[in-house]
Parts: structure tokens; C-alpha cells; sequence
């Protein structure tokens, strides 16, 4: 996610990584900022601006002889993203009626259809709501029985209508809501039809549904891969519709990063929500400090807490965090780490969450899944006691190890010096957080003034 952003502003906070700033290190740096925010497609206002205040803030701000050119710059980054993209809007509508009715307006192909799924498994999973979607997209063919094929997947009631001629979609959205006072839904999501390019037609229907079911919160789901077109786009929708908010699909693709910086600062209107993968889960409230961290590669540690916290029992995570940190782990645990991170998503996701990644970009591109099956197998190979004492393993149990896993010796002795390297990391990392029971805001600043965490091992190559 935004992988050209943080590869272009590393380059830039790179040039300051000795000695102190001086004005012509920060003009000269600013420009290079400026030039990576456009290569971004950052608005071109956005861009002038958000340099003018990062040069400002080196310029005028406290200079610290203890800490380095680029901790300063990597702070002033930090603190502008925040500044260009937070909001005071919560992610949902304040004192909604009930049911809470959510209206998803957008281009053809930007996601809504998914997004309104995805939105709707968050709201029974994170605020225990009662959820009914109602497919009100008569003009895109196959919109409605998508919606149903996603509803009956994710277990979520579907209000849909067959198109037919002189189906009208605010009728639909009406009947939707009748149903959804008289079933007692706690939240009702529409989903709107779209169309290819922002024209008459599309405004005055959305605007109609709207005007039928007033909206407690009205959103506009953009493609965060279009980049301006998306901003340009958003113009359009934020001048007819009162819109509560913005959500970005697609952040998981290959995404630049400018609708990110952008659509905030041009519509006006915040980015509640972000879509990070195909998966129903994949949908996060979007956070302006943790996605700073990421586009400046300091990770995103409480979003890989809370995935650990999603795929484990509470009492299981404890445990599982004790072990990790204590560095004394066993392949027996490495095991169990797998599998959890298995079930948090794909390793690539997961791995990109962890401060420092980004300047190994290259390992993450060639990070195959097929290569931690065979790692679980080699485990999987060993006995009880090899497992719980790797210590153990001399020659020819690494032989028996391989031949049973169906690899290589090589690639047993891979495995076992990865481990060795993440028994000392993990050891690092716990000596960092030692103190237990930290809120979130506490392990951010931390995190803030750290400037990173240990980088995480390499793997064994495939």
C-alpha cells in the first residue's frame, strides 16, 4: 500500500541521514519532496503546500544536536501527513436514527457494491449492528444478484429486486426502508448505481434515492488506483451530494498514494474507510497516524496487534506475545506462528505492517506463499522433542528432517538459522516493550520516538 510514496519520501529523508539540516539542505530537499508527491499524483496545490509546511517546520522548529537530520525530517513528515489527512469526523454519523440508513454513491467499478458488503460485516462485527443491505444498482448487470451472492456468503439480509422495466431504484430503497423499520435493522447500506464517467443522469438519481431515504451518512467510494481522476471525480460528487465522507478501495493495488494525500485537502471531506484487500475482512477505519507510519516505513504495529487479536482467543494471544517476546522460542512456536499469521491474511500483507519493511520492498516481492508450507512441513517433520529442543538437531536428524519434508538438508539449515536470527530479534523487541499493558496512543509514541523498531529476519530463500 502506497509503496511509490514511501519509496520516494525514504530517498528523500536517506539524503539527511548524518549530520545537522542547514536551509539549503531543506530547499533542496523540499524540492526533491515536491517532485515525489507529483510522480505520486498529489495534487499539484496539495503538494505545494504540504512542502511549504514540512520546510517551515524544519526551518523554524527546535534543533536538537542529539538527534539526527533525518529524525527531524522524518518527525515534520510525520506530523504534516497527520495534519493534511486527520479529521474530527468520526468514521459513522453521530446520533443516527434507527435504523442508521448509509447511502454508497460512486463511479462504475470503483467498488461499491463490495464496498457496501465489506462495510456491513463491519458493522455487525465490530458494533454488533444488526445489518440489512439493499440493492438499489438497477443499471449495472448482474449489480443485484452480486449483492446477493455476497449477502448469503457473509450471512447479512439483502433487500433485492429483480430489474425489470419501470423498477425505479428510489422505490427499491424506500421498500428497503420500510422493510428495515419493520424488521427492526439496526443500519441499512444502499448501494447506488454507478456509471463510467460523473454525468447528469447519475447525479440527479443518486440525488433522488438520497432526497427518498435521507441518509443519516452519505459516502463516496473511490478507487484509490485512478489517482486525480478519482479527486477530479470526487469534486463532482461533493458539489451535489452532502457527503459525510470518503472511502478508498483497492489501497492493496498498485497504488500511488495521491488520492490518499488528496481527496482529504480537495473535497474537503474525510476518509472514513479504507479497503485493503479482496478479502470481506479487508475493510479498516481509516486512521491518519498509523497510515503516516506507513508511507514513512515505521510500520503499522497497533494494525498488526489487532489482526493477532482478531485471529486468536484473548487468553491464546498472551500467551502467544509472552513466548514471542521472551526470545525464547521453540520450532513449536514458530509453528503456532505460522498458522496465526495464516490466519491474520496473506504473509506479504502481514509482513508489510512491520516497521522497516519498506527498504526490503524487494522481499516482499518475492515472498511465496508455497515457501512457508514447506517451512511448516520441515517442522511438522520433527519430533515432539526436536521441536520444543531445535538445540538437539545435529546432522542426521536434519537429514531425517529433510527427507520426511521432502526438501533439501539446505534448506532444514535455513530454517534453523532464520530461527536462531529470530530468537535474537524478537528478544530485542521485547526489551522495548517490557513495560505490559500499554494503550495504544502510548506504544504510537513510542513508536514516534524510536524512529523504528528491529527489523524483522530474513527468511529462507525458496
Amino acid at each position: 500500500m502506497l509503496e511509490q510514496l514511501q519509496k520516494s519520501l525514504q530517498k528523500v529523508v536517506d539524503r539527511f541521514r548524518s549530520g545537522q539540516l542547514t536551509e539549503t539542505d531543506v530547499q533542496e530537499g523540499m524540492r526533491e519532496v515536491r517532485r515525489a508527491l507529483l510522480e505520486a499524483d498529489v495534487n499539484v496545490q496539495v503538494a505545494k503546500d504540504f512542502t511549504q509546511k514540512v520546510g517551515a517546520r524544519l526551518l523554524t522548529g527546535e534543533r536538537l544536536k542529539s538527534v539526527t537530520g533525518a529524525q527531524q525530517v522524518i518527525g515534520a513528515f510525520h506530523a504534516e501527513l497527520v495534519e493534511l489527512m486527520k479529521s474530527d469526523r468520526p468514521a459513522l454519523p453521530k446520533d443516527p436514527r434507527h435504523p442508521m440508513v448509509l447511502l454508497l454513491a460512486g463511479l462504475q467499478g470503483a467498488g461499491k457494491t463490495t464496498t457496501a458488503a465489506k462495510l456491513g460485516l463491519w458493522l455487525r462485527k465490530r458494533q454488533n449492528r444488526k445489518v440489512l443491505l439493499a440493492a438499489c444498482d438497477l443499471q449495472r448487470p448482474g449489480a443485484v444478484e452480486q449483492l446477493r451472492q455476497l449477502g448469503k456468503q457473509l450471512d447479512l439480509p439483502v433487500h433485492a429486486e429483480d430489474p425489470c422495466p419501470g423498477l425505479d431504484p428510489v422505490q427499491v430503497a424506500l421498500r428497503a426502508r420500510a422493510r428495515a423499520v419493520a424488521e427492526r435493522f439496526d443500519a441499512l447500506i444502499v448501494d447506488s448505481a454507478g456509471r463510467l464517467h460523473v454525468d447528469a443522469g447519475l447525479m440527479d438519481e443518486i440525488a433522488a434515492v438520497a432526497g427518498a431515504v435521507a441518509p443519516d451518512g452519505t459516502y463516496l467510494v473511490l478507487d484509490a488506483m485512478t489517482g486525480q481522476d478519482a479527486v477530479e471525480s470526487a469534486k463532482a460528487f461533493a458539489e451535489r451530494l452532502d457527503l459525510h465522507g470518503l472511502i478508498l478501495t483497492k489501497m492493496d493495488g498498485d497504488a500511488r498514494g495521491g488520492a490518499a494525500l488528496s481527496a482529504r485537502a480537495v473535497t474537503g471531506r474525510p476518509i472514513c474507510f479504507l479497503g485493503v484487500g479482496e478479502k470481506p475482512l479487508d475493510l479498516e477505519e481509516f486512521d491518519a497516524e498509523r497510515i503516516a507510519s506507513r508511507i514513512l516505513d515505521l510500520g503499522d504495529v497497533v494494525g498488526l496487534v489487532e489482526k493477532a487479536q482478531e485471529a486468536l482467543q484473548e487468553q491464546e494471544a498472551v500467551v502467544d506475545y509472552q513466548r514471542l517476546m521472551s526470545g525464547k522460542l521453540t520450532m513449536q512456536d514458530l509453528l503456532d506462528q505460522f498458522r496465526t499469521m495464516q490466519k491474520m491474511g496473506s504473509f506479504k500483507k502481514v509482513m508489510g505492517m512491520m516497521p522497516g519493511m519498506g527498504k526490503m520492498s524487494g522481499l516482499l516481492e518475492q515472498v511465496d506463499e508455497q515457501q512457508f508450507r514447506r517451512m511448516e512441513a520441515i517442522i511438522l517433520s520433527m519430533t515432539s522433542a526436536e521441536r520444543l529442543h531445535p538445540e538437539i538437531l545435529d546432522g542426521s536428524r536434519r537429514k531425517r528432517i529433510a527427507g520426511g519434508a521432502g526438501v533439501e538438508v539446505v534448506d532444514v539449515n535455513r530454517l534453523y538459522k532464520s530461527f536462531q536470527e529470530m530468537q535474537k530479534q524478537m528478544k530485542a523487541m521485547g526489551s522495548l516493550f517490557s513495560s505490559g499493558g500499554r494503550s495504544k496512543k502510548r506504544l504510537l509514541k513510542d513508536l514516534e520516538r524510536r524512529g523504528r523498531l528491529p527489523g524483522m529476519p530474513g527468511f529462507p530463500s525458496a
